[in-house]
């Protein structure tokens, strides 16, 4: 049987077009049948008449999304707050690889499912992560949160690192035979490739993933029947060292040599990206996943989300690693909006800002949700406006970014179902 919520405030379709007054509709698929203005008339037989909830004094919104997170690193909450990027967070040699290798897998089980249960907490009902680890890191994360109903998207990949800075004779240039076996089977139980960074791949090996995943996906593959493209994301431009460290050994921005060899679908950072990087990435239609409280964390700066968002680029979100942020989006939204104000000095709409966790993040991960609008997935969130911390609430957009906490979120919805109330 249909659910209706009548009476409710709602942020309706892509451009999360604010209706004072309205209903939702949600059939017994977890699919949402109606999103409309105005007053829901009760009709029809009725035995096919729908359970109906009054929903006077509640915002309906799309569940939100963090595209981007390392969830994985949990167990290493303010590790070394002291030191930069590499230090920290470098594939080979950072703090986080030292830590995951000292720890017990059910420990890192116990940390993740945490994380997962305060991303729903905060109104999160799908996350993007780049899982480090092989089969056994993607099995590890899949076995901490089989029960819980938030959705993901796991970008995988092995343990093969090179180095540009390395003698020929030293440092593979390509992978094995059993690298991309390996990298195949990764393939075969993921969304995609989640790479760490041009400056860790030759030429040849950026040329083989793309090669590996244009082949999975033109063929009649399990991956392909489950009917979700597999896509490749990596880390770019996230700091003025990684992009010297390209100029130095590349003789080019890790932009152009991504744009030229992996041809990715997701950019992750692009926090020091030049502009002549931005217009590839926007002509070539690449979606970017911004992170910036980490961003913040590691002093590597702020993106210009302005700048990405006049040249065309479609902007999404995350909070990136769980070592360095909590996986908050909220706290992401407000930190953005206020952060590109300040430096880029444009005035970004609060609206824009929120599309990034929503509408834009739907639409780079390939998530059937993002917006409330017939067809999409009933995933929602229930905000209470008559709560200490909105209330009155004379812009929903700017107050959902920069004053929604989780207190005042009463109730979240995930494929038509509420969540159990006892992990809010």
């Amino acid at each position: 049987m249909s659910i209706i919520f009548k009476n409710a405030s709602l942020l309706i379709g892509k451009e999360l077009t604010y209706v004072p007054r309205g209903y939702l509709k949600v059939g017994h698929d977890g699919i949402i049948k109606e999103a409309r203005l105005g007053i829901y008339q009760n009709a029809g037989k009725k035995a096919d008449r729908p359970t109906v909830f009054d929903a006077e004094g509640f915002l309906l919104i799309p569940g939100l999304i963090n595209a981007h997170t390392h969830i994985g690193d949990s167990i290493g909450k303010d590790i070394d707050v002291d030191s930069g990027l590499d230090e920290r967070v470098h594939p080979i040699f950072g703090t986080k690889q030292r830590i995951l290798r000292r720890s017990k897998p059910d420990h890192l089980k116990t940390f993740i499912r945490s994380s997962a249960l305060t991303m729903i907490k905060n109104g999160i009902t799908a996350f993007g992560d780049f899982r480090e680890g092989g089969l056994e890191g993607i099995n590890l994360l899949n076995e901490a949160i089989s029960d819980l109903p938030i959705k993901r998207r796991i970008f995988g990949r092995i343990e093969h690192y090179t180095s540009l800075s390395s003698p020929k004779n030293r440092s593979p240039k390509k992978l094995s035979i059993n690298g991309l076996r390996m990298t195949s089977a990764v393939l075969g139980i993921s969304n995609g490739l989640g790479l760490s960074g041009a400056n860790e791949n030759s030429d040849t090996i950026l040329c083989q993933y793309r090669k590996l995943i244009t082949t999975k996906n033109s063929s009649k593959s399990k991956v392909r029947a489950r009917n979700t493209k597999l896509l490749i994301a990596i880390h770019a431009a996230e700091s003025e060292k990684t992009t010297e460290f390209s100029r130095i050994h590349a003789g080019q921005t890790e932009i152009s040599r991504i744009m030229k060899y992996l041809k990715p679908d997701i950019l992750v950072h692009m926090t020091n990206a030049t502009e002549q990087d931005i217009s590839i990435v926007s002509k070539n239609r690449t979606g970017i996943i911004v992170c910036p409280r980490a961003n913040g964390v590691l002093g590597a700066g702020v993106p210009p989300v302005a700048k990405m968002l006049d040249h065309g680029c479609r902007v999404g979100i995350g909070s990136d690693n769980v070592m360095l942020n909590s996986p908050d989006i909220l706290r992401e939204l407000d930190y953005i909006w206020k952060a590109s104000r300040s430096v880029e000095k444009r005035f970004l709409k609060p609206k824009e800002i929120l599309k990034m966790a929503t509408t834009n993040n739907a639409k780079i991960l390939r998530l059937n949700s993002g917006y409330l609008d017939s067809g999409r997935d009933a995933d929602v969130v229930f905000i209470d406006k008559s709560h200490v911390d909105v209330y009155p609430m004379h812009d929903p957009h700017a107050s959902i970014i920069h004053r929604l906490t989780s207190d005042s979120i009463k109730a979240v919805m995930i494929d038509g179902r509420f969540v159990d109330g006892a992990l809010l």
